[in-house]
């Protein structure tokens, strides 16, 4: 089991993200010194030094699903004019707004979720657990492990990518980071669906959208 101290102290040591630290401290089982060669090999170090520049340039791009029944409108933002005209940029603009058709996420990452609903949840995982017979402190000890299946959910850069579900948004993020070699943000995104809120026969968005790539 990786506490939170682990996760703590290998991100204050590498600059990498909570997400990205825990996940190679538990392919690691703990090992610090390993985690952090890990961060290294797959560019995460890199990419984290820049993640603190400024990202002002970039592209708004759009998606639009077969006939119209899913449309995407998303910005993202890299350092300089010249790097946002890079092919493997604007690729990546595109399998963003694509990911968003696919698995309608509602935020761009955990922190953009309000602090209501979060706790809403919580409190919904919580009455789940207790119906399934659990006493309260396991309750609420269960809480934890699934609200990060929550944000999963919720949340783009956590989401498994569609196109290669072996790695999550932010995993193809910071891949392109070290690529590229500027800082990269996915800022903001609307997604609209034809019909959304009437009651109609539930589709399979994410693979529909891959028959389209595919096709």
């Amino acid at each position: 089991m990786i506490s939170a101290e682990q996760v703590k102290e290998l991100r204050e040591m590498t600059g990498a993200g909570m997400m990205e630290c825990k996940k190679v401290l538990e392919e690691t089982e703990g090992n610090m010194e390993k985690a952090t060669e890990l961060l290294r090999e797959r560019g995460v170090v890199k990419a984290a030094k820049k993640a603190g520049r400024i990202a002002a340039e970039g592209l708004v791009d759009s998606y639009i699903h077969g006939d119209g029944r899913i449309g995407v409108l998303v910005e993202v933002n890299i350092e300089t004019d010249f790097a946002a005209k890079n092919p493997e940029f604007r690729e990546f603009v595109k399998d963003v707004a694509m990911q968003i058709a696919a698995s309608k996420p509602e935020y761009v990452k955990r922190e953009d979720v309000p602090a209501d609903v979060v706790e809403k949840e919580k409190e919904v995982i919580k009455a789940q657990a207790m119906n399934e017979g659990k006493p309260a402190e396991i309750a609420e000890k269960m809480v934890a492990g699934r609200i990060d299946k929550f944000f999963k959910e919720v949340c783009l850069l956590e989401q498994d990518f569609v196109k290669n579900p072996d790695m999550t948004v932010q995993q193809l993020l910071t891949e392109k980071i070290a690529n590229i070699g500027e800082n990269i943000t996915i800022r903001r995104f609307v997604r609209f669906e034809r019909g959304e809120g009437i009651q109609k026969k539930e589709e399979n968005f994410a693979e529909e959208v891959m028959k389209q790539i595919n096709g």
